[in-house]
């Protein structure tokens, strides 16, 4: 691990100096993330986020081996950087496409070299932050953010970026597959919390187990969510801020385009603000109102469909909720001890039991095909529960 953070420092620290001749360079704190690495980078008194992502997969992947060892890692990432489609090329891409948009507002890139994404830095509290603080007006902090994304969600805005834009190895349903629906599957959850954790792995890997077939059944009921619009992808509280405050316009990190429905924002957004709120542990009435604003907003996503529309609607973000929400539970579980990890998912290494029984339990609801009705409600108070 060690080689493998030395040289993707080093990387940034050359990448940096070859864009900004000249200037002073200083590279200030790791930011912890399993996806890939990333560092605060000063350049004079510019401050930037520089991103670094080997083969473009997920640094707990290729941490726990899964690309070979780390000779066979370098050699591959020099020819993989020379790529027209790597990772991070298509990210640059996508946040130049972005700027010319009218909406989403997204960080400014500031450049790519050796394999190097640069963001400027973007002051303000999260959206998680806010609804924190202000649980009350859930509904207008989380509306407003999903209005920014109208562009992307219009019919036909997948032109805007084309096919070789897209990130679609970031889905919610590709990742869950290539987790659960391999070969290496069942090692996979057998080792879940081994480094990382010490709690109750053999629930935690029984009730994951369950839930996985469950959710394999289910997926196989739904239409495909891919379409002519675009999802912004990797929408989650802590990648929407507010620089100019919360009656102003958000500002998104990160993105990863690619042709889906509007629903896959909308459950990827529920998926991460209840595991916030599961790993801060706020107050009940607080969480109350957040999910209530939640549950607002996506009403307000479906108005216009019939009732049967609605309910297949809710169905399919369900699933794909539970979906995101083992995906990236399982993916801090499996992360190696040395890994710093972002502050949500220490929180939620001591959360995992209450969030898997949670999953486990809205996963059998979403089997029985008796239990449409209130199954809305039904959904908010499980989670109420596991949050308290």
């Amino acid at each position: 691990m060690a080689e493998v953070f030395v040289h993707s420092a080093a990387l940034i620290h050359r990448a940096a100096g070859g864009l900004w001749r000249n200037k002073y360079v200083v590279l200030e704190a790791q930011v912890p993330s399993v996806t890939g690495y990333v560092h605060r980078v000063h350049v004079e008194d510019r401050t930037l986020y520089a991103k670094t992502s080997l083969l473009g997969v997920s640094l707990v992947s290729l941490l726990r081996g899964k690309c070979g060892d780390w000779a066979s890692v370098r050699e591959e990432q020099r020819q993989y950087v020379q790529r027209s489609d790597s990772l991070l090329k298509r990210e640059a891409l996508q946040l130049r496409v972005l700027a010319g948009l009218g909406g989403p507002r997204v960080c400014p890139w500031a450049g790519t070299r050796d394999g190097v994404i640069f963001t400027e830095a973007v002051p303000g509290p999260t959206l998680g932050d806010l609804l924190i603080a202000q649980p009350g007006e859930t509904t207008n902090l989380v509306g407003r953010c999903l209005a920014e994304l109208r562009p992307l969600h219009r019919p036909g805005a997948a032109r805007d970026l084309g096919r070789a834009g897209v990130i679609s190895e970031r889905s919610i349903d590709g990742t869950f597959l290539r987790k659960f629906a391999g070969k290496d599957a069942a090692a996979y959850v057998v080792e879940l919390g081994a480094e990382q954790w010490r709690g109750e792995s053999d629930m935690v890997a029984e009730l994951v187990r369950v839930s996985v077939r469950r959710l394999l059944a289910l997926r196989e009921t739904l239409p495909g969510t891919a379409g002519t619009s675009l999802a912004y992808g990797d929408l989650k509280p802590e990648h929407v801020l507010y620089p100019d405050g919360p009656d102003g316009r958000p500002v998104l990190l990160d993105p990863g385009l690619l042709r889906a429905s509007p629903m896959v924002d909308v459950a990827k957004l529920l998926s991460r603000t209840v595991l916030l709120l599961a790993g801060r542990r706020i107050a009940p009435a607080d969480a109350r109102l957040i999910l209530d604003g939640l549950a607002t907003v996506a009403r307000a996503q479906v108005r216009h469909l019939s009732l049967s529309d609605r309910r297949s609607w809710l169905r399919h973000v369900l699933v794909l909720w539970l979906m995101d929400t083992l995906n990236i539970l399982t993916t801090y579980l499996s992360a190696p001890a040395a890994l710093p990890l972002p502050s949500v998912g220490v929180a939620l290494l001591k959360r995992a039991v209450p969030v898997c029984s949670l999953v486990d339990a809205v996963s059998a609801d979403l089997m029985d095909p008796a239990g449409r009705r209130g199954r809305g409600d039904r959904t908010l108070a499980r989670i109420a529960e596991a949050i308290a």
